[in-house]
């Protein structure tokens, strides 16, 4: 049993809350929401029941026991008035060995004892009394001798007729509580199936939506059972089926626009390689034709998709490795790098490496502290909580607070914040996409004093043995 302490000196509010919190799970979960609301409507009609029955059998039953008592007395003590002397012992035997009916002779110093008190017994005291007698005496121990004790007269001698007691109190209580138990036992046991039932549909319909959510592809769901839950398995089937077709189609749209573009893009740096222009004119030129070709490269990297199945296993330490190496080679770049080493992860290498570098680039650009003709940059790598854990930091000016979001959605672009002017707005977007498809996190934060921290979560390897 789990035992709840009230805080009584915390305010109320708080001690609401606390106790909200611990039973927070039976609101969150539709198992649990279903299950109690079964629970508690088949406890309910079956106290319902129980209490009816009780009162509507009470006195119908008390009638009949009365009655059965009545007639065993009366024929009894008519048997035994009216046979010969001599044969009264063989029908005293008869009567205890085939009715179960014993007599005793009633003295005034029988040691008695109140029969037990149910709610049967004052209409049936009352009952018996009317039919022998209100002198008619009532006992459930005579002389040590359990049973059902009733006292009639034969002449002007008294005696005791004693029955056994599970013929006037055939169900106890407790035989009234272990059949509720069983029952109630069973129906809990019904209503938990009922939940499952209800709520397995939803859970695997959850567990899907989750898993396209992080990039995978999962397994199509039964299109089996019940109408409404046939329909809407078909229904969602269908929606994945169409975003997958949206995303093939994307992806060979993009292959083809980048195709068309970079024909001309190629003639038109022939062309400027070969036109009469000055310097600053053909570099310009050159320039701009940079920008446009790595600007439909990041929409390719957007749009390509990755397949979970084609991943390897990759020492992500060696890879940051050669990550910080390559930044390194910059003279505006001075990287402090913290690697620790052993740590395997799945996933694509060359998207991963990409990845890295374009946060490498990114903080080259942007995370320059005012003044400084170097930017200093910090890569960490390192193992938390069972998983690798990759941070790029820099001294740049940062981003507002409530502009964070928007660096990661695609096609978006925060001219004001780090001084970003140029690009397709798909860096981070593109980072963020393939960290889910490796089934990691990415988050994006201020340091303080001031700088930009990107944060990357990536499962271990499982390494077999």
């Amino acid at each position: 049993m789990t035992r709840i302490e009230v805080d009584r000196d915390a305010p109320d509010g708080l001690r609401i809350s606390r106790l909200s919190n611990r039973f927070a799970w039976a609101r969150s979960g539709l198992f649990w929401r279903t299950f109690l609301f079964l629970a508690l409507l088949i406890a309910s009609s079956m106290a319902a029941w129980i209490v009816s029955y009780r009162f509507v059998e009470r006195t119908p039953r008390a009638t009949q026991l009365a009655a059965q008592v009545v007639s065993m007395v009366t024929i009894t003590r008519a048997a035994l008035a009216h046979s010969a002397p001599d044969l009264r012992r063989e029908l005293l035997f008869d009567l205890a060995s085939n009715e179960g009916i014993r007599i005793y002779p009633l003295e005034d110093s029988d040691r008695t004892e109140p029969p037990p008190d149910s709610v049967l017994l004052p209409l049936l005291q009352q009952t018996v009394r009317d039919k022998l007698g209100a002198d008619t005496r009532f006992a459930g121990t005579v002389n040590d001798l359990p049973g059902f004790w009733v006292s009639f007269k034969i002449d002007d001698d008294d005696y005791w007729l004693r029955l056994d007691r599970d013929r006037v109190d055939r169900t106890s209580g407790l035989q009234w509580l272990g059949w509720a138990g069983v029952t109630l036992s069973l129906s809990l046991i019904g209503a938990a199936i009922i939940s499952r039932l209800v709520n397995l549909p939803l859970a695997r319909l959850t567990a899907v939506a989750r898993a396209i959510a992080k990039g995978r592809q999962p397994d199509l769901l039964p299109e089996s059972g019940p109408t409404e839950i046939r329909e809407a398995n078909h229904s969602f089937n269908q929606m994945v089926d169409d975003l997958n077709r949206v995303e093939s189609d994307r992806a060979v749209v993009l292959a083809g626009i980048s195709h068309d573009l970079r024909t001309p893009l190629a003639r038109m740096q022939l062309e400027v390689e070969m036109a009469h222009l000055d310097t600053s004119a053909r570099e310009g030129m050159q320039s701009d034709l940079r920008q446009m070709d790595a600007i439909i490269g990041q929409f390719l990297d957007y749009a390509r998709p990755t397949d979970s199945a084609t991943f390897s296993a990759i020492d992500l330490s060696e890879l940051m490795q050669d990550v910080a190496q390559d930044a390194t080679r910059r003279s505006d770049v001075r990287l402090a790098t913290r690697i620790e080493p052993g740590m395997t992860i799945m996933g694509n290498p060359v998207d991963l490496k990409r990845v890295f570098n374009n946060l490498v680039e990114n903080a080259r650009r942007y995370g320059k502290a005012d003044g400084e003709e170097v930017v200093a940059i910090e890569l960490v790598c390192r193992l938390h909580q069972g998983r690798a854990h990759v941070e790029f930091g820099d001294h740049g000016n940062g981003v507002p607070d409530d502009q964070i979001d928007r660096l990661l959605r695609p096609f978006t672009r925060l001219d004001t914040a780090r001084g970003q002017a140029n690009g397709s707005g798909l860096g981070l977007a593109i980072v963020e996409r393939v960290i889910k498809r490796h089934f990691g996190t990415l988050r994006v934060s201020n340091r303080a004093p001031q700088g930009l921290q990107i944060a990357i979560s990536l499962p271990l390897a499982q390494v077999r043995h």
